[in-house]
Formats: C-alpha cells, structure tokens, sequence
C-alpha cells in the first residue's frame, strides 16, 4: 500500500512539472555553436571562387563515398588573379549517405569544407538527396555569413602577429 501511494505521489509530482518537449516542425529548439550537420563547400570573397581545387582526398577517405568531384584548370589562376592552378569543376554529396562524420573536413589541405549547421534538409525521393556545386557553394555562404567563418591558416596568421616576441 506504501509503495503505491509512492508511485502515486512520483506521478503527481512530474504531471505538475513544465514540458519539456518540443513539437518540432512548428518549434526549433536552438543549435549549439560547436553542432556539425552536412558538410558544404566554403567561397573565397577575396578571389570570388571557392576554396575546394578538386584535389579529392576528401573523397578518398570518406568511409561511405558518398562524394564525387572533377577539376578543371582554374581561368582566374591564368589572368593572375589567383593562386590556384586547378580548382573544382563539378561536386557533388549524397547527403542520403553522408553519416556526418566530418573526416571530409579534418583531410581537407584548403579549408574548403566545412560542416554547416544544416540539418533539416528532407526530401520526397532520394535523388533529391544529391547536391550539386551550385547548391553546396550557397549553403556554403549562408554558413560563412551565419559563423563569420574564416579559414584557419588565416586564424593562424593573426594570431602569430598578435603574439609578442620574447
């Protein structure tokens, strides 16, 4: 009898409590800064291209192979406008079998991936899950203007300027 008035009263006290669950396509809860969704491809405003020289090694580490890229030889690079002598001519992601892992970043020798804050990305049919450049270059900007994102050896750069010398 004891017990059940326990069990009761344990009852009671949660059903008083305020939810704790959010009704989700209506209600968003907020994203952690540090959160990885699918990886996208960063842009360079300095140059005005992307990062990404189709160098695929983010490619050949995926453990899913879910991506795939072609380069061509960068036009900017002939004109003197850029470093880069190749640079990434067709990327695509099958974010269906992407399992969010982030080696694709950890490999990457240009900054130019990055794991976005974006998850919510559903479809009907599951070649609507594919990709492409074009789209993988806007998410890209949409995450950069969302995290100020800047690239690391850029980071770095400063921070050694910043450092005094002894």
């Amino acid at each position: 009898m004891l017990g059940n008035l326990k069990g009761l009263m344990a009852t009671f006290a949660e059903f008083f409590k305020p939810v704790v669950t959010a009704q989700y396509p209506k209600e968003h809860l907020p994203i952690a800064p540090r959160w990885m969704g699918f990886p996208v491809l960063t842009w360079d405003e300095g140059v005005g291209e992307p990062y990404c020289t189709g160098c695929m090694v983010c490619i050949r580490y995926c453990p899913t192979e879910c991506m795939s890229a072609t380069m061509k030889d960068n036009p900017l690079q002939a004109e003197g406008k850029s470093k880069r002598r190749k640079i990434v001519d067709e990327f695509e992601i099958n974010f269906g079998r992407c399992i969010v892992c982030g080696i694709c970043v950890d490999v990457c020798n240009f900054d130019a991936i990055e794991m976005s804050h974006e998850h919510e990305l559903s479809v009907f049919a599951r070649d609507d899950n594919r990709a492409n450049l074009v789209r993988l270059l806007q998410l890209g900007k949409e995450y950069q203007k969302e995290s100020n994102w800047r690239p690391k050896k850029e980071i770095a750069v400063e921070e050694q300027a910043e450092e005094p010398s002894s």
